[in-house]
């Protein structure tokens, strides 16, 4: 018999951290025998599964929900005794960019605040006599995280860290001048005092992270919580060393930065930051230059502590997997690229999924290849020609969406593996052929991982000029709403010299899970199915719920949502929507922290409009601005239960 309660908030994400692998404290087994009728000698019933109700996507007839972060989800848990309880959602966010917040000093800081080389403020100036500090509207990858022994001051409860990357601005406030990515990405170490009565968590202090010591950060986008505790950011779009003489943007960014548009070195930037968080709420940040010089998006660490599967946003990119000699220790290890065997399809109806054979591009130490990058300018690594030069010293590749002739200089082949990784891999024979290749993550019992391509489209198009013909990656016609492949991962595996590879957990095959429907233009605008995914990037899966999260980086749905599947019922459920014009970002699942469960959900440019938005765009204008600050403020927050429902006793 099936018996719906609605708790209160602490009894939710309290009971819900708390199976089914580790026990519930004495007040809620209390709660929950009293609910259910026990008594001396009785036992709480078990955790058998998790679900998800699926929100209505808002429209004009709500415009006040399609212009802010809207839940409208229920989260079910069944018990061992068919009882279920359910537990409505709510969105809590920490801040908005722009707003001032608490520095834990006494003082405040601009949350979302851009600094240069020195950790002075970027100011931006472009309104006559209103010059202020620039402050990101693109709040991204988060990791919620503890930290042993914590110092911070003014805690009640307990204390609880996120750190937070952003990614750029998109305009400065004259809502004309163009940011994208002319600004050094901030990140922060948010001090979060977690009440121990209601789970809530509250902001004690905003810190802004040094990252002098690793040049600044470029295009911070995914991020994911490393096994070990840190923050494992992403740079992604690496800025191409051989065109950047005329790359404006990247000028402007050195401008920014350094205050002189010539010192910027490409060679710093594509790689992986990683943040340690300290007692204090402070952080220390390094960039491992040994991982791969790729636009990535963000990387999954698999259970051994070694083994990390890449998402790699961009034209003609790749499955990449870094496998680290020693345990929780990314600063020296080996990287691998694949080749994609026959049957590459994006239909989930597909029966047979398509092997993965690893091509190894190279083993380096992270110090190494620094030392590369502050010393090496381009040409010293290959040469690159548009043309074909009629020489057969020369190989043709394709390498971000362009046709190139390259060759490797002699002794240069480490170099070019870490710091020109996407030409080499294709030179070595590597699948070099998704498009916006976004978010990954694991499923650990089940040993998958799961990586989305956002679109797929341009370079896996059979015919485009983008396309390789040959190399696994060819579909009969674009799906722009893209897809979520599944990667099953063993161990004993070898590669294509014959080399053991020293892994248990690399990825064997790729089979697509779920795909997006390109639609012809609806009533509101969309043209992707807006009861399907559209466009995934963030991708998150909860080992408890048995479920895989997804956010959408869509310019196919008028709004774009967060997602919920549960991969044993196959139950898609629509649990948040974001702001119209806006990105789902930051998406982390956190099964448990002192006794509760948290969602870690943020957006960015909301009111960003498309074509798609013409429908809307005129009702929905004047409120997204001012619900965040005439469109240059996004919030940075959480899912969690609503403060006040049902009693259970």
């Amino acid at each position: 018999m099936t018996q719906p309660t609605m708790p209160t908030r602490r009894k939710a994400l309290q009971f819900l951290a708390g199976v089914p692998m580790l026990p519930l404290s004495a007040s809620a087994s209390a709660a929950l025998l009293s609910a259910c009728g026990g008594g001396d000698g009785d036992s709480s019933p078990s955790f058998v599964s998790a679900s998800f109700t699926s929100m209505a996507a808002p429209t004009l007839a709500t415009a006040a929900a399609m212009a802010t972060t809207t839940v409208g989800s229920t989260l079910n848990l069944k018990l061992s005794d068919d009882t279920v309880r359910s537990y409505q959602l709510a969105y809590q966010p920490f801040f908005v960019t722009g707003d001032m917040v608490s520095d834990g000093k006494g003082g405040t800081v601009l949350s979302g605040g851009y600094y240069d080389i020195n950790n002075k403020p970027i100011i931006d100036s472009t309104v006559a006599d209103k010059a202020r500090q620039y402050f990101s509207d693109a709040p991204d990858g988060t990791s919620l995280l503890t930290v042993a022994n914590p110092t911070v001051t003014g805690i009640k409860g307990k204390a609880v860290f996120a750190v937070v990357q952003f990614e750029y601005t998109n305009k400065a406030q004259d809502g004309k001048t163009d940011m994208y990515g002319k600004l050094p990405s901030p990140i922060a170490v948010l001090t979060l005092d977690q009440d121990q009565t209601t789970g809530k968590l509250s902001l004690v202090k905003y810190h802004n992270v040094d990252t002098s010591k690793v040049h600044g950060l470029w295009i911070t986008c995914g991020a994911s919580l490393s096994p070990w505790g840190t923050h494992l950011s992403s740079e992604e779009y690496e800025p191409d060393a051989f065109s950047i003489a005329s790359n404006t943007m990247f000028q402007a960014y050195s401008q920014n930065l350094y205050g002189d548009a010539a010192k910027a070195n490409p060679y710093h930037y594509g790689h992986m930051p990683e943040v340690t968080v300290n007692p204090d709420g402070t952080a220390s940040i390094k960039k491992h230059y040994c991982m791969g010089r790729i636009s990535h998006e963000l990387v999954q660490v698999m259970p051994d502590n070694r083994t990390t599967l890449m998402g790699d946003d961009a034209t003609n990119s790749a499955y990449f997997v870094f496998v680290a000699d020693k345990e929780k220790d990314l600063s020296s290890g080996t990287l691998y690229a694949a080749k994609v065997g026959t049957g590459f399809s994006i239909d989930p109806k597909a029966t047979t999924a398509a092997a993965l054979t690893w091509i190894k591009l190279g083993s380096a130490t992270s110090a190494e290849i620094e030392q590369f990058a502050n010393t090496l300018k381009p040409t010293d690594i290959m040469s690159v020609v548009k043309a074909d030069p009629s020489d057969t010293s020369y190989t043709k590749i394709v390498a971000n969406g362009k046709t190139e002739w390259i060759k490797i200089n002699a002794g240069m082949e480490k170099a070019a593996a870490f710091l020109e990784t996407h030409r080499y891999a294709a030179y070595m024979g590597a699948s070099t052929g998704f498009s916006k290749m976004e978010g990954t993550t694991v499923n650990i019992k089940d040993k998958i991982a799961y990586s989305a391509l956002q679109n797929c489209q341009d370079s896996m198009v059979a015919g485009n000029a983008a396309n390789v013909p040959g190399n696994g990656i060819s579909i009969p016609k674009k799906l722009g709403a893209g897809a979520v492949m599944a990667l099953n991962l063993k161990g004993g595996q070898k590669d294509t010299k014959g080399a053991a590879i020293n892994s248990e957990w690399m990825p064997v095959d790729t089979k697509a899970l779920l795909a997006g429907e390109d639609i012809t233009a609806d009533a509101l605008g969309n043209t992707a199915n807006p009861n399907n995914i559209a466009n995934p990037d963030n991708l998150k899966f909860s080992e408890k719920m048995r479920t895989l999260f997804i956010g959408e980086d869509s310019g196919q749905h008028v709004n774009n949502f967060l997602w919920a599947y549960n991969i044993d019922t196959k139950q898609l459920s629509r649990v948040m929507s974001i702001p119209a014009g806006g990105e789902s970002t930051g998406l982390h699942a956190v099964d448990e922290i002192n006794g509760w469960t948290y969602i870690m959900s943020n957006f960015q440019h909301a009111g960003d409009w498309g074509s798609i938005h013409n429908v809307v765009k005129a009702t929905l204008d004047p409120l997204i601005n001012a619900n965040y600050k005439n469109k240059s403020g996004a919030a940075v927050g959480y899912l969690t239960g609503t403060p006040s429902q049902m009693k259970l006793s």
